[in-house]
């Protein structure tokens, strides 16, 4: 199975950072991605924004809280979660939240252009040593026989 999202937008407010309790940082950001959609008929162009919230957790949190600000271009990977809870009220309440993986920071939307190399960070994966096998012994041919029979010799 697959959960993966990719997000490429402008941040629309500073990024809310905390800490919790167990010293894990934390950030969540809002982007806004935008779609521009043609209509022949009207030769008209259209556009209709989006918002995200995205979640970071640990180094990418760190990341965001030292470079990421409103109006920040950023690229992020991620997975999709939704959550709901009861509020104080008794209100059901649901979200939709982008869990980030990755962050590429492009740059900042008043700057008009893009560094020319966007800083990709991504948060630490465990990683898994690779099974050692064998080198693979090479296959000998069985040995044919000496004499080879003529069809003469053969007893139909």
């Amino acid at each position: 199975m697959i959960n993966k999202v990719i997000l490429v937008g402008n941040v629309g407010a500073d990024p809310e950072v905390r800490s919790l309790e167990s010293g894990v940082k934390t950030a969540r950001v809002r982007i806004a991605t935008t779609e521009r959609l043609y209509n022949r008929q009207t030769n008209e162009t259209t556009e209709q924004t989006e918002w995200h919230t995205v979640v970071f957790w640990r180094g990418l949190a760190d990341v965001v809280d030292r470079y990421v600000r409103k109006g920040s271009q950023i690229y992020v990977e991620g997975s999709i979660h939704y959550r709901d809870w009861q509020g104080n009220d008794g209100q059901r309440h649901f979200t939709t939240e982008i869990t980030a993986s990755e962050l590429k920071l492009l740059g900042r939307r008043a700057d008009g252009v893009s560094p020319q190399q966007p800083q990709q960070l991504q948060q630490p994966q465990q990683q898994y040593a690779a099974p050692q096998y064998p080198a693979p012994q090479p296959v000998v041919a069985p040995s044919t026989p000496a004499a080879v029979q003529d069809d003469d010799d053969l007893p139909f």
